[in-house]
């Protein structure tokens, strides 16, 4: 299950990045994630109904580990979709009024599941066979009305909070950064171009994205003070290239399940592999 799972996850997540790629329009990419996250979840689907879990342990970790990444991305596209044609013209006091009370809805979800929230965060596995295992619903657990609408033999009573709250994490950093876009003109975000001759990303927004943070992390631009916004500005237009949602991406790269700093520690690898092919030359 987890060798499936895992190649469909990265399935997936090349299929959005792609559309990322081909397209800017929130509503769109939108659209087109949707789409893509529902046919990749009944795959999963699929295959975890002819599938016998080993054990209660393996389901567990199936309806908290594995279903819940799927689910989240198709619920932040949902949401994403929704806020964008929902969206009303006017001034920018109309917009943040707007974004400010789509945040609002997400701390209602939050504070209406505080306790849920504290158990995830916290890994607290105690109640996992009552939360994460199939028929096993208590109705004084505070379940969602969606429960009982779902197919039950592909959900327990908290796999899909659990998702919620993945995907609520991504929608409030897509909602700031509309925000942050608000407060600031474009112009005033563009970098100057020190070369004249640009050197084009041609590699993943992901990998590129995993660079920035850790290089902003370590405060390497003008001694630490420069905010991770000015910095995403600054490598967009001196690669030509729309990082879009980078916080979004960030999550995601936090969410993974093994390695992390997965295309730093290839770089790493790659540039050891020269020097020590450099030695025997």
């Amino acid at each position: 299950m987890k060798l499936f799972s895992q190649s469909l996850l990265s399935e997936l997540e090349h299929q959005l990045d792609k559309i990322h790629l081909e397209m800017q329009e929130p509503v769109q990419y939108a659209e087109k994630s949707i789409k893509i996250s529902i046919s990749i979840l009944e795959k999963l689907k699929t295959y975890c109904l002819n599938y016998k879990f080993h054990d209660k342990n393996e389901e567990i970790d199936f309806f908290r580990n594995i279903k819940p990444m799927f689910a989240a991305k198709l619920i932040y596209y949902n949401e994403i979709y929704t806020i964008e044609t929902n969206k009303p013209y006017g001034s920018k006091k109309t917009l943040r009024k707007y974004y400010n009370t789509e945040i609002l809805k997400l701390k209602t979800f939050f504070e209406e599941n505080q306790e849920f929230y504290r158990y995830h965060r916290t890994n607290n596995r105690c109640l996992d066979k009552r939360y994460f295992v199939r028929g096993k619903y208590d109705i004084k657990l505070t379940l969602d009305s969606f429960y009982f609408q779902a197919d039950q033999s592909f959900s327990t009573s908290h796999d899909y909070k659990l998702a919620k709250i993945l995907a609520n994490d991504l929608i409030k950093s897509y909602i700031e950064s509309e925000i942050i876009k608000l407060e600031h003109n474009s112009d005033q975000l563009q970098p100057t171009i020190l070369s004249s001759k640009k050197q084009k990303w041609t590699g993943s927004k992901v990998e590129l994205i995993e660079i920035i943070y850790a290089l902003h992390t370590e405060g390497v631009f003008n001694n630490g003070k420069s905010s991770l916004k000015e910095v995403v500005s600054y490598f967009e237009s001196a690669f030509d290239i729309d990082l879009g949602q980078f916080h979004r991406v960030f999550l995601e790269i936090r969410n993974r399940k093994t390695e992390k700093t997965k295309f730093i520690n290839t770089l790493k690898n790659k540039l050891i592999n020269r020097m020590d092919e450099a030695d025997e030359n």
